[in-house]
């Protein structure tokens, strides 16, 4: 394999929990007076830090949200997380089981809280394949995507150069992100057109079809 580390988005990457996250946010922001459809939300906020939902609103209407809004957000996502039954992405544990016997290093870098991040794990079994020190969340640094911070974050803690890095996304701001961080992205396309994944290194649309176009 020609990358020395894989930087996976986690919600929508790893697990299959966008749905459920973009349907929490769109009823809760139409719950406080701004109407937002499920589809407006995959559009506007599908892969972003949580900072992108308070500016967009103050930005569209001159408002601002709740002071507790993150933490109820938070809770109302973790809350269905408990009471649906979350699964990982369709050939997620044969890829980390493909990447181990091959010794290449994995991390998770995700617009999430590390809250979030470990129940989706916990509640999919995926916590089997990730230490802690390999999960980052744009908790960890500055701005989150589409600025570049959190995976030139992460390819430092684990201590590999960017341009020897690969990131694995599905949405259009985690494309930016890696690529303002000099890393080849691969798009993920079972939620998100591919043509909306502008200027990623490749497409794919099964799990199964990433280690050859890693190699």
């Amino acid at each position: 394999m020609r990358y020395e580390l894989v930087i996976f988005d986690n919600d929508g990457v790893l697990v299959d929990s966008e749905p459920i996250s973009n349907t929490v946010l769109a009823d809760y922001l139409t719950e406080l007076g701004h109407p937002t459809s499920y589809e407006e939300s995959l559009r506007d906020y599908m892969g972003a830090a949580i900072h992108r939902v308070h500016d967009l609103v103050e930005e569209r209407t001159g408002q601002k949200l709740p002071s507790d809004f993150d933490e109820e957000l938070h809770r109302r996502t973790l809350t269905v997380f408990q009471q649906e039954r979350l699964a990982p992405v369709n050939g997620v544990d044969e890829l980390l089981g493909e990447l181990v016997a091959e010794g290449i290093a994995y991390c998770v870098a995700s617009s999430g809280s590390h809250q979030k991040i470990a129940a989706g794990h916990r509640n999919t079994g995926l916590d089997q394949w990730f230490e802690e020190e390999w999960i980052f969340s744009a908790e960890d640094v500055g701005q989150g995507k589409p600025a570049p911070d959190l995976f030139l974050h992460a390819a430092e803690r684990m201590g590999v150069a960017p341009e020897r890095c690969v990131v694995i996304e599905d949405s259009p701001l985690g494309v930016e992100a890696a690529r303002a961080a000099g890393m080849d992205v691969y798009g993920f396309t079972s939620m998100m057109p591919a043509d909306r994944l502008v200027g990623v290194t490749g497409h794919f649309s099964d799990m199964s079809q990433l280690p050859k176009l890693l190699a």
